[in-house]
């Protein structure tokens, strides 16, 4: 079995640094969730998550970027995770508007 390389600590402590990234974002998510109106006005909680993911995650992301901490493919990869992150909010939305409507 070859060895994989080992990680310098920068690599380690940015890996880190977006798996903090993560969870907060997860936080967020749940905390937005529980917005949520079953009458199925939900696009401002929408609105409202993905204005925090470009206010507080892209600048950092930008960042390590700028710094040479991550590559562009990197940067691009997290940010569409993040972003995924959104319509997956968007998905729980549409399962409260229905549980609460039935």
């Amino acid at each position: 079995m070859p060895l994989r390389p080992r990680k310098s600590s920068m690599e380690e402590n940015v890996s880190q640094e977006l798996d903090v990234l993560k969870q907060m974002m997860h936080n967020w998510k749940r905390g937005y969730l529980s917005w949520a109106s079953p009458d199925g006005d939900n696009e401002h909680v929408l609105l409202e998550f993905t204005e925090e993911i470009q206010e507080q995650v892209y600048p950092y992301v930008t960042r390590l970027r700028e710094t040479e901490n991550l590559s562009n493919a990197e940067a691009k990869e997290f940010m569409d995770y993040c972003y995924s992150q959104v319509e997956d909010l968007r998905n729980q939305l549409r399962e409260v508007e229905t549980d609460e409507s039935e």
